[in-house]
């Protein structure tokens, strides 16, 4: 299953513009910015981002990149065990 991975506009002064950018760069992924994820409270205080629907977050862009491949990871080992 292909990973859905959200972003805020509103979200992007903390860095997760790049995240953003870094990550469409995979064709395997489905990486989609909406103008708001109605998630105000946490948006205004640290970098998050969504993936498949569960709300990611960190202290930096840098640690929400890993908190999201992390994340994907997780997804696909599922996936791998569903199949078996």
């Amino acid at each position: 299953m292909r990973p859905i991975i959200e972003f805020c506009t509103n979200n992007m002064h903390f860095g997760t513009d790049e995240v953003m950018d870094n990550l469409e760069e995979n064709p395997d992924y489905d990486v989609i910015e909406y103008g708001c994820l109605s998630n105000c409270g946490q948006c205004a205080m640290m970098p998050f981002a969504m993936v498949n629907g569960e709300i990611i977050d960190a202290d930096s862009a840098d640690e929400l990149q890993e908190a999201i491949m992390a994340k994907i990871k997780e997804l696909e080992a599922w996936d791998s065990l569903e199949l078996d």
